[in-house]
């Protein structure tokens, strides 16, 4: 396959699409599917947010400066050795994915921006193309109206190493070169299973001709909210729960049970706190980590994520103890199992009204078995400079930690404990 180079001259609308992207943590390529690419940058399997964020860092410079795959694979390298990601597949071919795919995707999606000053566009099959589709050799030279629904499914790439691309065509340069505006082609659908062989497989219908995650057009969905999203004060952040955010839920996650319960032994659950204690309590959370109170420490989680462990977590906005609500404090070293050992980890997008721009959340959820009763415990990390937590619960009623559970699924699983 020959080796995908863009140009000496940086194209600007390719560059401020992939700027505005938000590296999140996947464990396999189906955790986000098709448009929901037009926000975040991952790579599958790289679930440390400090390792997507570089490799990020790497494909943006090659999109800016046009770096080659050889300068990208030598990054890649450093990347890897830093670390110490253990990933999927040959070095070769690994890297290739990650390259083409985000220079294409990204230089697509910066055309998708300019040909909107264009009543018609152009199919155009590349000559590039080493093993050529039969579909998209048929849609060569096809004209239709940019409002045409092909487009929304159609508009290359196509699939993992399309060349395709589209050329946008005026009123006047219709009638003078003679083109007329093709028949849209009808849309031949095929079932298919994506990801079989990984955690996370997604039963699908795509188009005839079109890998699956690839029936979508790139920046359409940016295009249409300027390539980002702006500050928006007190206005909702659009990745909140019920619009963009919900929709970077696998419904088939979701809608998981959690693994079977742990059991929590009796002998750790607290006596209930008197008035005047909070430190005391706040400290057998703390200490379970080596932390105390005044004292934080960088805990590493099951995915090898670092964590900010302080008496944060059981502070409110005016720095007063919120320990005791609902009895909680009595189950505080089973919020650190939590921690420790989660059933789910969560990462989603979120929007900070005080810092006015967007951060990252992590959702760790665990479920017990203490005294007969069955609890779900939560915790909530927001990642500013690091990640800070900010928040815990605890839940032991049937509905409310159903609730609790449905609400705090929000964004990608990058983790699930082993049934």
């Amino acid at each position: 396959m020959t080796s995908v180079r863009y140009g000496s001259l940086p194209f600007e609308a390719q560059i401020a699409f992939f700027r505005k992207k938000m590296a999140i943590p996947s464990r396999t390529w189906t955790d986000l599917w098709q448009n929901e690419h037009d926000h975040a940058f991952v790579v599958a399997g790289a679930m440390r947010m400090a390792l997507v964020e570089d490799l990020q860092k790497s494909v943006q410079k090659a999109i800016e400066q046009g770096s080659t795959l050889a300068e990208f694979r030598k990054d890649f390298d450093r990347i890897v050795a830093e670390h110490g990601w253990s990933y999927r597949g040959s070095r070769g071919w690994r890297t290739r994915v990650i390259y083409e795919t985000n220079l294409r995707t990204s230089y697509q999606a910066g055309r998708y921006a300019q040909l909107q000053r264009f009543d018609y566009w152009q199919y155009h099959h590349s000559p590039a193309s080493e093993d050529p589709r039969p579909e998209h050799l048929g849609w060569d030279g096809l004209v239709l109206a940019k409002d045409d629904p092909f487009w929304q499914t159609h508009y290359p790439p196509n699939g993992w190493g399309c060349k395709c691309t589209v050329t946008g065509i005026s009123k006047k340069r219709l009638r003078s070169k003679g083109l007329k505006v093709s028949e849209s082609p009808k849309l031949r659908m095929r079932k298919v299973i994506a990801g079989r062989f990984g955690p996370s497989p997604r039963t699908v219908y795509v188009p005839q001709g079109i890998d699956p995650g690839w029936a979508y057009a790139p920046g359409r969905d940016a295009w249409m909210r300027q390539f980002a999203i702006p500050p928006r004060g007190k206005a909702p952040w659009p990745f909140v729960r019920g619009n963009a955010q919900a929709r970077l839920i696998p419904d088939r996650a979701a809608h998981d049970l959690l693994p079977e319960p742990k059991a929590f032994p009796a002998s750790s659950i607290l006596p209930a706190m008197k008035k005047g204690q909070e430190e005391d309590y706040a400290r057998s959370f703390l200490r379970v980590f080596g932390a105390d109170i005044g004292r934080s420490v960088v805990f590493e989680d099951v995915t090898g994520e670092p964590l900010v462990i302080s008496e944060d977590l059981f502070l409110d906005a005016t720095g007063r103890w919120k320990i005791g609500k609902r009895g909680r404090e009595r189950y505080l070293t089973m919020l650190a199992q939590a921690l420790q050992d989660p059933d789910e980890i969560w990462v989603a997008t979120s929007w900070h009204g005080k810092l006015r721009k967007a951060t990252l959340i992590r959702t760790y959820i665990a479920r017990f078995e203490a005294n007969g009763k069955e609890w779900v415990a939560i915790a909530v990390f927001d990642r500013q400079a690091g990640w800070k937590g900010i928040t815990i619960h605890l839940s032991g009623q049937a509905g409310e930690m159903n609730d609790k559970v449905a609400k705090n699924r929000r964004g990608v699983r990058i983790y699930r404990r082993p049934s």
